[in-house]
């Protein structure tokens, strides 16, 4: 399973939130998003669950 995080760039985001210099992060599981965040941190922990959740799943 591929699960990444990336950072929302401001084409995919609101004009209120560019005007606000607001940032957000994407998580993506197998290409489809799945999750957004405000914090980078709070992103790479739900990447981790994830990623735990499937290695249980498969094991």
């Amino acid at each position: 399973m591929t699960v990444r995080v990336t950072e929302r760039d401001d084409s995919h985001k609101s004009h209120e939130a560019v005007a606000a210099g607001t940032r957000l992060w994407d998580v993506y599981q197998q290409d489809l998003l799945v999750g957004i965040f405000h914090e980078e941190s709070q992103a790479d922990a739900y990447r981790q669950e994830l990623e735990a959740q499937e290695q249980q799943h498969h094991a």
